[in-house]
């Protein structure tokens, strides 16, 4: 400690005989007047002291996810209003041939969901690699290293594959005025033969 010139320590680092007696020695050491510490296991400690970190990143992975995936639904929108203004003849032709505007509605919305079901599996083939990185960064609050990794398991996948088919819908159910746009594209009655 003299050479902080310190006349404190701010944590103490030992190791038990046996592992089993940590509750013991922490309700020991917590109860006794004279000290007025908190005894915490090594991994509790570094977990505490990289909690605001973590938050941080939690919220600007977040926070850039959504950023990115209104930008994703905006592009794919864009797209299917461009693909159905296209395919006018083709809308036509079904209706001539007897399909209601709710079976089209409904075949186009499951075209938009098969190609964010693509999405999401091309999302997660790709994110899949990031497990084999390893990504550190400074603990501001104790001037330590902090290190993370992804690691891909099943809720995520769950969440990730949730959230394309969810773009997918969006993107797909959402015409310029609603629902009542489809009626705009679609010849409202059937033409003669």
């Amino acid at each position: 400690m003299q050479a902080f010139r310190r006349p404190v320590y701010s944590s103490l680092l030992f190791r038990l005989r046996e592992s089993a007696d940590f509750e013991r020695v922490k309700t020991r050491i917590e109860s006794d007047p004279r000290l007025t510490l908190e005894a915490k296991r090594e991994t509790t400690y570094y977990k505490d002291q990289s909690e605001m970190m973590a938050k941080f990143l939690r919220i600007l992975g977040l926070s850039l996810t959504i950023v990115f995936s209104i930008g994703a639904v905006v592009g794919g929108m864009i797209t299917m209003y461009a693909s159905v203004a296209n395919r006018t003849r083709e809308i036509g032709t079904l209706r001539a041939l007897g399909f209601r505007r709710t079976s089209i509605l409904i075949a186009f919305l499951m075209e938009s969901l098969f190609l964010g079901f693509l999405g999401g599996m091309a999302g997660l083939f790709l994110a899949s690699f990031l497990q084999f990185f390893t990504v550190s960064t400074t603990n501001f609050q104790t001037f330590s290293e902090l290190a993370f990794s992804f690691s891909l398991d099943v809720p995520i996948t769950l969440k990730a594959m949730s959230f394309a088919l969810g773009m997918g819908f969006v993107e797909e159910s959402s015409p310029p005025s609603g629902p009542q746009a489809w009626r705009s594209w679609m010849p409202s009655e059937k033409p003669e033969t």
